[in-house]
């Protein structure tokens, strides 16, 4: 089991500050071929490190709204699909939920129309209270530490360390924190295949 090392770390930094940037630049950038960062790209991608490339759009230029934070205390016995159903909505683009029945949504919704948002994903009875806040700017600066590749084992659930193991199955990548894991794993998904 390989873990993330310098230049992993780098690509991800280059990725974050530009994610459309080429990969003859970023090969530049950290001393390696292009193919290089293009196998370590789709490695972290394999691994779960990069989830996506995703768009950033400013809402204000291309809907009828403002863009809003949504504080909402919910009841406690409300469920973590919950997020799920709240960031489905077209007009919410970020979602956030805490440990403490607190979500906070970041929409762009008029302001006549928050209730009504909330209540499209959410029974307002379950809803304690909630505060809704204009935003007048926003800024997102992910940073890229010193950071340790952790990965769940796909049999147990616990860490994987760098005594892993890691196997191909039907084309999907799997993760073991052990070899007892990994054929236990195989030997399941061999008989569950066999019996379908």
């Amino acid at each position: 089991m390989r873990t993330l090392d310098e230049t992993d770390l780098e690509i991800l930094r280059l990725l974050v500050d530009d994610a459309r940037r080429p990969y003859s630049d970023i090969a530049e950038q950290v001393n390696v071929s292009p193919p290089t960062v293009s196998d370590r790209v789709e490695r972290l991608q394999e691994l779960g490190v990069i989830d996506g490339f995703t768009l950033d759009i400013d809402r204000s230029t291309v809907s009828d709204g403002t863009e809003v934070l949504i504080d909402l205390s919910v009841a406690p016995s409300v469920d973590d699909r919950i997020a799920d159903r709240v960031a489905a909505l077209e007009q919410v683009e970020h979602v956030f939920m805490t440990t403490d029945c607190r979500l906070f949504v970041v929409a762009t919704v008029r302001q006549d129309r928050v209730r009504a948002l909330i209540s499209d994903a959410i029974d307002l009875d379950l809803v304690d209270t909630y505060r809704v806040h204009l935003l007048d700017s926003r800024h997102w600066s992910p940073a890229i530490g010193s950071v340790e590749l952790t990965l769940a084992c796909d049999e147990c659930s616990n860490t994987v360390t760098s005594d892993g193991v890691s196997t191909r199955i039907d084309g999907n990548l799997y993760h073991f924190c052990c070899p007892t894991c990994q054929s236990t794993f195989q030997d399941r998904y061999v008989s569950l295949n066999e019996s379908a």
